[in-house]
Parts: C-alpha cells; sequence; structure tokens
C-alpha cells in the first residue's frame, strides 16, 4: 500500500520552492523565448471566408466540383482513412486532434509524427477566416495540447529533468474581451507537492493575424505560499485557424501551438 511520504522540514520546503523559481523563472506555458523576437511575419493571402465560419470550403466551378465529388465517392468505398479524403475543414480538425490528443503536449511523438502535425496545420490555414484577430471565437478558455517545440511551454520544468520532478496537471489559455491573456500551467512536485504559476498579459493586434501580448512578472503559488518574480515577458504569435473548437497558433519562431477549447471532446 502507498504511504505518503513524511513532511518535509521548513528549510527543505524553501530549497524545492527556489528550485521550482529557477527552473521556471525563464519560461512560463506560451510566454517563452522561443516566441521573441523575430523578423517581421509575412503575410500569406487567403481566401475572404470569413462570413461563415461552419461552412468553410474551397472555391471551384461546377464542373470541377462535380468531378472532386464523384472521385470521393468511389475513394471512399477503398479506405476512408486515406490522408487525401481529409480535404475539409471539420476531417483536418479532428485529425489534428487525434495527432496530439495524449501527447503529452507534443513530448511524445517523434519527429515523423511531428511533421504529420504541422502538414495538417498547413492545410488548415486554407480554411482560415481572413482576420482572425477580429473573430470573437478567439475569446474564451483553452487547453494547450501541442506544442512542436515541447519544452517550449514551461520551460525549463518541461525538460527531460524537469519532468521528472514536475507533472504537468493543467496548461490553459485563457483569452478574455477585450484584450486580456492569462496563462496557468498547474503542476505537481515530487508527486505530492501541489503549485501553479501563472501570468497575466495585455493582447495587441499587430495586424490581421498577428498578436503580441505583454505579460506582468508571473506569479508563483505553492501551498500558503504566493509570490512573484522575474520581469515582464513579451510573445507574438500569428493565428493561423480558429473555429469553435480549436485553434492553431504559430510563433515569430515557427512554432506551432495547438489549442482546443475548454468543454469540447472531439
Amino acid at each position: 500500500m502507498y504511504s505518503a511520504p513524511a513532511k518535509p522540514n521548513l528549510v527543505w520546503k524553501l530549497s524545492i520552492i527556489n528550485f521550482m523559481a529557477a527552473a521556471l523563472a525563464s519560461s512560463l506555458a506560451l510566454s517563452c523565448s522561443t516566441l521573441r523576437g523575430g523578423s517581421d511575419p509575412s503575410k500569406p493571402r487567403f481566401p475572404n471566408l470569413c462570413a461563415k465560419l461552419t461552412n468553410l470550403g474551397l472555391a471551384v466551378s461546377p464542373h470541377s466540383h462535380f468531378r472532386h465529388r464523384k472521385t470521393l465517392r468511389i475513394s471512399a468505398t477503398v479506405s476512408v482513412s486515406d490522408p487525401e479524403l481529409r480535404t475539409g475543414p471539420d476531417e483536418l480538425a479532428a485529425s489534428i486532434l487525434s495527432k496530439v490528443i495524449d501527447s503529452d503536449r507534443g513530448v511524445l511523438l517523434e519527429k515523423e509524427q511531428h511533421k504529420e502535425v504541422a502538414q495538417v496545420a498547413e492545410a488548415l490555414q486554407n480554411y482560415c477566416v481572413s482576420e482572425p484577430v477580429k473573430c470573437p471565437l478567439i475569446f474564451g478558455d483553452w487547453d494547450v495540447l501541442y506544442c512542436s517545440v515541447p519544452t517550449s511551454p514551461g520551460g525549463g520544468y518541461r525538460s527531460t529533468l524537469g519532468r521528472l520532478v514536475f507533472k504537468t496537471k493543467e496548461m490553459i489559455q485563457v483569452i478574455e474581451a477585450p484584450d486580456i491573456v492569462k496563462n496557468k500551467v498547474s503542476f505537481s512536485a515530487f508527486g505530492f507537492l501541489d503549485g501553479e504559476v501563472s501570468l497575466t498579459g495585455k493582447l495587441k493586434a499587430l495586424d490581421d493575424k498577428w498578436v503580441q501580448v505583454i505579460f506582468e512578472p508571473p506569479e508563483l503559488k505553492v501551498g500558503a505560499l504566493d509570490f512573484r518574480y522575474g520581469g515582464e515577458s513579451e510573445v507574438k504569435l500569428q493565428i493561423t485557424y480558429i473555429d469553435e473548437n480549436i485553434r492553431l497558433g504559430k510563433g515569430s519562431r515557427g512554432s506551432l501551438f495547438v489549442f482546443r477549447r475548454q468543454g469540447k471532446s472531439n
């Protein structure tokens, strides 16, 4: 039978807290150094599809549309899992979720699996609304499901050594109207010491796809202790796709993020 470890003395508790603060001081959730700086973002062209978020499609001529649908019917009788059939936004969104769920936010994926996620994300960009920064769907509570650089959200404590000490329980980004962003990571250290570290920042639109967030110093809570450390941090993120369920973002240095709205199971 599992027995609870003995309570450490005050000196050891303070040592644990100092260790956690040092590991987390330089990064948190989506405010990592890998997203800072960078050259001016490019501005790819997307079709104007903002009118209906639930009925997005590619513009084709009537004849090519008929031929395309006929081909789909034939292929579907062969293999419904053929990646060539995953051409619509709903299918692509379901595909990318299936690839990142239970991956410990990307940590457990192999190199080829990361490439597959990137390919689906690139395909989904074709269905992004024309001005995602102005889309009201960005507001809400979002679970961070994936990052192409798995140690990016959370920094040191998400490294191989850090994950041995800190078990991530929850990683959330909340966007509140009109311009507030809150990032929170809750964790368990050494299997018995619960805590969380959070950031609050102000969102600023840089153009119709890119946003900048300047965060206040992070706040660390461990047990009854609650204190701030470090200084301000800044991130830039491009919104590459959004719908009622998922949101994709790309950092200024290319890191890909997948978010799922809380309360959604698929």
